[in-house]
């Protein structure tokens, strides 16, 4: 981190319509750098905040999943054969997206130390919100997979694609995080809206119910949530053994891939205004 920070990309001067660092180049390796090492950092210094470090990445998703079980599996009587990995699985999922967007818009804002130090890309910031949540998603999918096998859930082709899914979401969450940073820092009461949002958004995506519930004159309009068309093209692939919509699946991939590229535009073209605004905060 300290070669990054002492070479020339932290300078204004190497922004340029060209990209990050000159040179043609959007992205400067040394950035890369600066984003893994920052992540492992914020990563290191997370689990020291609590007693059982790390383990707690597991078991704040497990206990938000109890609640939500005992919830709808005892109160309103929605258990049954199966739904309790039908629940986790739709979680997991839904925990990964709802995290990264809570955090994406105030990573901006909360660079503000670093900012009024030296240069950096304020591209950096998003991108290590991005990483450090996949880091801790990746984990308790992990953990999710071995419930889901010891459950009698036995691997098939359709897992294959699993990786596929797992892409789109990344690029859906990169997509509307990286709008949220770019935002937020003009309209900081934006982020507290977008919390209410992602808690209806959750009520209408399928988590806790299945997409076959919904009546079929509705179904068009449930599936143009993105995350309602993942969530359920999770079930299907671990808990079915069936395929994923591809029609669905790559058009949220393309719109988000589109979304990505012009939110990263944005953010680079105004690295220069972020750091007044980020003093005024």
């Amino acid at each position: 981190m300290r070669d990054f920070l002492r070479s020339e990309i932290v300078l204004p001067m190497q922004m340029s319509h060209r990209g990050i660092g000159g040179g043609g180049r959007w992205i400067d390796p040394r950035m890369i750098d600066l984003v893994l090492y920052k992540t492992y950092a914020d990563l290191r210094a997370e689990a020291a905040k609590t007693y059982v470090n790390y383990l707690w990445w597991v078991l704040d998703p497990i206990l938000s999943m109890l609640v939500f079980y005992v919830v709808f599996g005892f109160i309103f009587h929605r258990g049954g054969e199966g739904y309790v990995p039908f629940l986790l699985t739709g979680l997991v999922a839904w925990t990964w997206y709802n995290q990264t967007l809570s955090h994406a818009g105030s990573t901006i804002l909360n660079g503000k130390g670093l900012i009024n130090q030296v240069y950096v890309p304020k591209l950096v910031f998003p991108l290590v919100t991005f990483l450090t949540d996949l880091t801790k998603f990746a984990v308790v999918l992990c953990v999710l997979l071995l419930f889901l096998l010891i459950s009698g859930y036995s691997p098939s082709a359709s897992w294959l694609a699993l990786p596929l899914v797992l892409l789109t979401q990344l690029l859906l969450c990169m997509a509307l995080g990286l709008v949220l940073a770019a935002i937020v820092p003009y309209l900081p009461d934006l982020k507290l809206l977008v919390g209410h949002l992602l808690h209806l958004q959750f009520f209408l995506s399928g988590v806790f119910y299945s997409a076959n519930d919904i009546p079929e004159p509705y179904r068009f309009w449930f599936f143009l949530n993105p995350m309602a068309s993942l969530i359920h093209d999770y079930h299907v692939i671990l808990l079915k053994g069936g395929w994923p919509h591809w029609g669905r699946l790559t058009v949220i991939a393309l719109l988000s891939l589109l979304v990505l590229t012009l939110a990263t535009i944005l953010i680079q073209r105004l690295d220069q205004v972020y750091p007044r605004l980020v003093r005024q905060a």
